[in-house]
């Protein structure tokens, strides 16, 4: 958009069929218009004219005023725009975005529709929208025939963009971010996930010239509320985790392979996928002593119908770090001892990876969620089963991270350590933070009843 628009007077040219010619630029760009008699000519020169002395921006690309470039794009429906932005976005956006947006579009599409419409087959248009109209990668071939008729069904329903900053189209269309097609209630993570992947659309939308302002910005619309501190009850303790760790070693096939990649989710407080990436490189791990893991990336599922190269995984730099950002995390000498055993036991990969599967492939997330689960069940008590206790192995990373809070260890190395911001830190592990600062009150007060019972003056001294 550019405020430097100048115009010129009115050409006449007799041998066209429309004589009469507006003539404008906009920052040095040429844009014309042709009439059939001077009295419009006069008339749209005029009106443009208004615009800009009102202070309105022009398109550069188009020549057109921000109002009359709004106009145009709100008569555009809800799913040609999401089809829009899906296709501007598409290819500088990692497969597993890809397949998030499209999950969060295809949840909240079905509902910016004419009031009282509703689509026969709800989970028919859902796979239609999700598997095919926000995957790129399936355009190159037809929809299939019950697809195709759902989407032609939504074509003839959905809203156009003009709708979408009326306040209760806005709304049922959110509230469908909060119930599954069965009804059952969503998770209050996914809703949140979801919002935001349209709130980014909504935001483009008005960069774009859709929309003045992002109508969800002064929606009064409350999502369910997300409980992002840890729950304590559900992080083992070192006692607990030694006894887990041990259970999956003694587990027959890939449990012991496994004994090592959980212990880095644990010791390390790694991520599964940066776990899986891990490489014999990234390792320092002397024979005495504390040892070093530098982190560099992770391994994600995306699925093949999502990556530009049909894989069903990719590598990502470190989360919300730079592409080259490294982590360098000590591990303690019992772990440096664990790594250097499953190096000598199963070797690596040609790749230098220190996990992988019996192809010597990535390890897979259901083949370790197994693994994990045959290990609580054969370790747990019942109690501590029912209260969810380590319920998946992410819970080793929020125990590694706990156990060095109440170790003492200033919160923000724990922070570094975990690749996190301190503001995430203090916010997820509010709880284990809390019970630190008990521990660092008791000190203090100890500490105060030495001097309070020595010689007199001893604190200022």
């Amino acid at each position: 958009m550019s405020y430097h628009v100048r115009f010129w007077d009115i050409r006449e040219r007799p041998d066209r069929r429309k004589p009469f010619e507006v003539r404008w630029t906009v920052s040095g760009r040429e844009r014309s218009e042709s009439f059939l008699t001077k009295g419009l000519a006069e008339s749209r020169r005029a009106k443009l004219m208004t615009a800009a002395r009102d202070g309105e921006p022009f398109d550069v690309r188009l020549g057109l005023p921000a109002s009359e470039i709004r106009a145009l794009k709100q008569r555009t429906t809800w799913y040609s725009l999401v089809r829009e932005y899906i296709d501007q976005r598409w290819d500088r956006t990692p497969g597993n975005t890809r397949r998030t947006l499209a999950d969060a579009l295809a949840t909240i599409t079905p509902a910016l529709v004419e009031g009282g419409a509703a689509y026969r087959e709800p989970r028919v248009l859902r796979r239609a929208l999700y598997s095919w109209a926000f995957n790129k990668n399936a355009w190159a071939t037809e929809p299939r025939e019950e697809w195709q008729s759902a989407l032609d069904w939504l074509q003839r329903y959905t809203l156009p963009v003009s709708e979408l900053e009326e306040p209760d189209v806005l709304r049922r269309g959110l509230d469908a971010l909060c119930s599954k097609l069965d009804g059952n209630p969503a998770a209050a993570k996914t809703v949140k996930r979801k919002k935001a992947a349209i709130n980014e659309v909504f935001g483009v939308a008005v960069e774009r010239g859709y929309f003045a302002h992002n109508p969800l910005a002064g929606l009064r619309w409350v999502a369910p509320a997300v409980a992002d501190e840890v729950d304590p009850d559900c992080v083992p303790n070192p006692a607990q985790v030694a006894r887990l760790l041990t259970a999956v070693a003694a587990q027959p096939g890939r449990g012991p392979h496994l004994h090592a990649f959980f212990g880095c989710m644990y010791y390390a407080a790694m991520r599964p996928a940066e776990v899986i990436h891990l490489r014999e490189a990234q390792c320092r791990l002397p024979a005495t002593g504390w040892g070093l893991l530098n982190l560099k990336g992770g391994v994600v599922t995306a699925g093949k119908e999502w990556t530009n190269d049909g894989s069903s995984y990719e590598i990502h730099s470190l989360k919300r770090r730079a592409a080259k950002a490294t982590r360098p995390v000590p591990i303690p000498p019992s772990f440096v001892a664990v790594l250097r055993g499953h190096i000598e036991r199963f070797g690596v990969a040609p790749d230098g990876r220190l996990f992988r599967n019996q192809a010597g492939n990535y390890v897979d997330i259901s083949a370790y969620n197994v693994t994990w689960r045959r290990a609580r069940e054969t370790t747990l008590t019942l109690g501590e089963q029912a209260q969810e206790l380590a319920r998946r192995p992410y819970d080793l990373r929020h125990a590694g991270i706990s156990f060095w809070l109440a170790s003492g260890v200033d919160p923000a190395e724990c922070a570094r350590r975990a690749g996190q911001s301190i503001q995430v830190l203090f916010r997820y592990y509010a709880k284990f933070l809390a019970e630190a600062r008990d521990h660092a009150n008791h000190l203090i007060e100890e500490s105060m009843r030495r001097w309070d019972g020595g010689t007199e003056g001893a604190v200022g001294g």
